[in-house]
């Protein structure tokens, strides 16, 4: 992936990052959104992309092919103008729009990034961002750009996982708040590690101490930017002696103009809510073959004296203090942001009206528990319509986190006094409702009984069937973290995470469970397996995939 990048940077072009897992229709899209004429894949995943009329190059396949060719670093004509990448996020229009980041955007971030961040604070970065989502660009580009390595991992908890050589490599984390409170929480930070950086969600004071407490951390960082002004626009250092519950944004990053105005475009004063607008260097060109929405949200600086400067309204509500850095108090419009994911709820709305059977649809975030937001979604039906319907039909154009936990089915919406969708009287959904697609199926093992058990009180359901789907149920890897921390304590066994993606019922990861046990009893560990014989670097490798 790392590889397939630079080549494609190297070669003057801009990479558009594609998740396998997306429904076919989102990925066909914008394939056809973006006019892509090359398509880089490896063969395994191939099938699973939609059809394309340009150039495949599956790099696995063709590899002896590409090593024909020259190792010389190309000639480019790339000039800072021209563009690096474009990053899909969620859209309220009900399609996804692509966000176009040019070269000289890149690259004033990273020099940002290399005047507040050291070269042995780069030397181990975890990247652990779908390059799908432009954390991933600072994980890749920081620390390569400097002689410093980038770790890849499948996501932040999978830190975990990695071996304790592999693991103290590792000196920065660039993650979400939630992520790195359930690292915390498994005391999973390595000693290596000297910072971390937070980003995605507000950030609690009280993560802040814990992660001083309970690591080696150095440095903390609170970081926020929207893709549209590539990666980060304000920063703020959370001392170890921080006492305040809010914690800031901070300041703007080197080269970027934050503001706070109101309706009149007009600057308010320390302490006034209002809508942050940001300038400077890292804007986006704007919205890929979107010259009207370019427009609405790219608009004329009106403090700039340089010709064409353009401030980007993000749509977040702000306020000054008056040390000079900004409190981040939400969003003016539905845009929410969970587990990190930037969500455009004007996006599920429009996919569930599209659907035959629906009338109205509202979408709302919901924390009933605290740490716990989680998409609702409330529908008004034409004709009798079941939760699962409307579950599996999202499916088909909408990702995985995309999907509400939830559907209440309503005969009516509430309305204000002036007819419009009263989002506060909309009903919680019923504490410990079924999100089953199955009939239910009761446990009938001592093992199953343990693990419907530990999915109950993390899932916060009152009845699980052995049938059920975890991630259907409204399960996310947050929570599928605490499950194998729990099934560990309990079973007195070393559980590998990945185990729960794969066996997503409690049948299966019951089955699984008890073939653990029957290797552990038989003997057969790790030690027991041959040794790893190093050998030549120059050799040739083939990759065999039973599956």
């Amino acid at each position: 992936m790392i590889v397939g990048i630079l080549g494609i940077l190297k070669a003057g072009g801009a990479y558009v990052p594609l998740d396998p897992t997306y429904p076919a229709e989102r990925l066909s899209y914008m394939l056809q959104d973006s006019q892509s004429q090359v398509l880089l894949t490896q063969q395994r995943l191939h099938s699973q992309l939609p059809e394309f009329s340009g150039t495949v190059v599956e790099v696995d396949r063709q590899w002896p092919e590409i090593a024909r060719n020259s190792a010389q670093d190309p000639n480019t004509i790339t000039t800072p103008e021209n563009l690096a990448y474009v990053i899909y996020t969620s859209g309220s229009t009900g399609k996804p729009k692509g966000v176009a980041i040019c070269h000289r955007s890149a690259v004033a971030f990273l020099s940002w990034v290399h005047q507040v961040f050291s070269r042995d604070d780069l030397a181990g970065v975890l990247a652990s961002t779908s390059i799908c989502f432009d954390l991933s660009v600072f994980e890749i580009c920081a620390p390569l750009s400097c002689g410093g390595s980038t770790i890849v991992v499948k996501n932040a908890l999978a830190l975990a996982e990695l071996s304790a050589e592999a693991a103290q490599q590792v000196k920065l984390l660039n993650t979400v708040p939630s992520a790195m409170r359930e690292l915390v929480r498994m005391k999973a930070v390595p000693a290596s590690v000297r910072v971390v950086n937070l980003a995605g969600e507000a950030l609690p004071g009280d993560l802040v101490s814990e992660i001083y407490q309970v690591s080696e951390v150095k440095q903390v960082f609170n970081l926020y930017g929207p893709s549209e002004d590539t990666t980060y626009s304000t920063y703020a250092h959370i001392p170890r002696t921080h006492d305040v519950i809010q914690v800031p944004i901070g300041k703007p990053i080197t080269n970027t103009q934050a503001y706070v105005l109101d309706e009149r475009m007009e600057p308010l004063p320390i302490g006034a809510p209002g809508e942050l607008l940001i300038g400077g260097e890292g804007l986006a060109r704007g919205y890929l073959s979107q010259p009207a929405l370019t427009a609405e949200r790219f608009v004329p600086d009106p403090f700039s004296k340089r010709e064409g400067a353009r401030l980007y309204r993000t749509g977040d509500w702000v306020r000054w203090r008056a040390d000079g850095t900004l409190d981040f108090l939400g969003r003016i419009d539905h845009q929410v942001k969970i587990r990190g994911y930037r969500i455009e709820m004007g996006e599920i709305e429009a996919a569930l009206r599209d659907l035959e059977k629906v009338e109205q649809a509202v979408i709302v975030a919901r924390e009933d528990e605290p740490g716990e937001k989680r998409l609702v979604a409330y529908v008004v039906a034409r004709k009798e319509i079941e939760p699962q319907e409307l579950r599996d039909s999202l499916k088909h154009n909408l990702p995985e986190y995309m999907i509400p936990a939830d559907f209440v089915i309503l005969e009516s919406m509430p309305l204000t006094p002036n007819g419009k969708v009263d989002r506060r009287a909309l009903p919680a959904p019923a504490k410990n409702m079924l999100r089953s697609e199955n009939n239910y199926v009761a446990p009938r093992t001592d093992t199953e009984s343990l693990l419907a058990q530990i999915w109950s009180e993390i899932l916060g359901l009152e009845r699980i069937g052995v049938e059920d789907n975890f991630f259907t149920l409204g399960g996310h890897s947050l929570q599928a973290t605490r499950v194998v921390a729990r099934m560990r304590d309990a079973l007195k066994m070393d559980v590998p995470l990945p185990l729960l993606f794969q066996a997503t019922t409690i049948a299966k990861l019951a089955e699984v469970v008890e073939q653990l046990k029957q290797e552990n009893a038989a003997g057969r560990s790790a030690a027991a397996l041959p040794q790893i014989e190093p050998v030549d670097r120059d050799a040739v490798f083939v990759l065999i995939d039973e599956d």
